[in-house]
């Protein structure tokens, strides 16, 4: 596709961009390997625990470093040149799915074993969330296209959420476990090389007055003064402890409700992603002033409902189309907060604000899998993931009313102002 026909599609505007290009082809390749490799985690961690609890525990170690270390990734973020940060935790991220490639191997790994390479993976994704987040807005030429390209960032990521659970499903009946982490690791490859072929402006490096603790305390106020930004942040912490850990159960409707095998797994999967995918392609079509923040709200609940439905559901074909239109209003809660940050606030504290998103999204996650695999055991996996949807529901209510409260003190400030400008006069 050529530059100018680029121009002419509005949902791939942000291709004009050159550097952005090169990322999305590397990210694209690794993102299926990651997907490869969640799938695979947690069909071994089942299959050796026959356990929704441990299920949780998997989630918790792959998350909860990123939520201990994100405030001092987002600092490193500021401080330092995102791009050989970036350079670095990819480098990092490879040798971690080797490690763990290898040890599935050998065939001689235990439960421990995985979740020990898990927190590995959780310290570096600690540092590469915040940089590689910072770094997008510096590889879109055009500053007006960064919500599209941080749409098909989503698109990009629920894609590869359709194509990766798909061919780990296939990969691990045929070949074996084995071959998933190893596909895994070959795929960073790919995004390093984009990333070395990438020309950005050169690194002129800052001077900074205050230590790392100083930054992180200037970050923290910085979020306590805009409002805004502390509230979806909020809000998507909310969503991560209560309901994006709905995933975790995703292996017990397979193998127990659907009577299937791994292959069933890998599908349910991907229609999570193909809702997904579907939802980042219809906001990266959006107009440029779209209002996002009302499209979040009506997200969220479409995401509760569609957990709802397909919790007590029993027909194969319905329950894909139930988990499909979750994932459709799961995809907003990530994307939106992370365009409504992006695009407002201050570029000296992008990668400190980035990081505390990366802490509510990162954070709150692995305990609510802890909350969700303990909750499971005592009344079901089917009674938790309703109760999960009743939660978004609810958070949606909550947005939805504090976006008319914003609105309402707009429409009184404009009077306030056209009352002073009279009074001027």
């Amino acid at each position: 596709m050529s530059t100018d026909t680029i121009k002419n599609v509005r949902t791939f505007r942000a291709f004009k961009s050159r550097n952005y290009r090169l990322y999305f082809i590397g990210q694209s390749v690794s993102l299926i390997g990651t997907w490869m490799q969640k799938t695979a985690v947690s069909w071994v961690i089942y299959s050796l625990t026959h356990s929704t609890f441990m299920l949780g525990v998997t989630l918790f170690a792959s998350l909860f470093p990123s939520f201990l270390l994100s405030l001092v990734g987002g600092v490193v973020s500021d401080r330092y040149n995102r791009y050989r940060v970036l350079l670095t935790t990819q480098a990092a991220s490879l040798i971690q799915a080797l490690l763990l490639a290898i040890l599935i191997l050998l065939k001689h790994y235990s439960v421990w074993e995985i979740l020990s390479l898990s927190v590995v993976l959780g310290v570096i994704n600690a540092f590469d969330v915040p940089a590689r987040q910072s770094l997008v807005y510096e590889m879109v030429d055009d500053k007006e296209d960064l919500p599209n390209a941080l749409a098909l960032n989503s698109s990009m990521v629920n894609l590869s959420r359709i194509i990766g659970p798909a061919i780990a499903g296939i990969v691990l009946e045929s070949v074996g476990d084995g071959a998933c982490f190893l596909l895994n690791a070959l795929s960073f490859v790919a995004v390093i090389i984009s990333l070395l072929m990438m020309r950005l402006p050169q690194y002129v490096a800052k001077v900074h007055k205050k230590n790392v603790f100083g930054e992180l305390k200037e970050g923290l106020a910085y979020i306590k003064r805009t409002p805004s930004i502390a509230f979806v942040i909020i809000m998507l912490g909310l969503i991560s402890l209560l309901v994006l850990p709905y995933n975790t159960l995703i292996p017990y409707f397979a193998r127990d409700v659907f009577k299937g095998t791994a292959r069933t797994f890998g599908v349910i999967d991907s229609f999570i992603g193909l809702g997904a995918f579907t939802g980042a392609i219809f906001l990266a079509s959006q107009k440029t002033g779209a209002n996002l923040k009302m499209i979040l709200c009506i997200n969220t609940m479409v995401f509760g409902a569609g957990l709802i439905l397909f919790s007590h559901e029993h027909v194969y074909a319905l329950a894909l189309f139930f988990v499909m239109v979750a994932g459709f209003g799961m995809m907003s809660q990530v994307t939106i907060t992370n365009t409504i940050i992006q695009t407002t606030a201050e570029p000296a504290m992008r990668g400190r604000v980035i990081s505390l998103y990366a802490m509510a999204f990162f954070g709150m996650q692995p305990l609510g899998g802890l909350i969700v695999g303990s909750v499971s055991k005592w009344i079901g996996a089917a009674d938790t993931l309703t109760g999960q949807g009743c939660a978004a529901l609810i958070l949606g209510l909550i947005h939805l009313r504090y976006l008319r409260k914003e609105k309402l003190k707009k429409e009184q400030d404009l009077i306030l102002q056209e009352e002073h400008g009279l009074q001027a006069v």
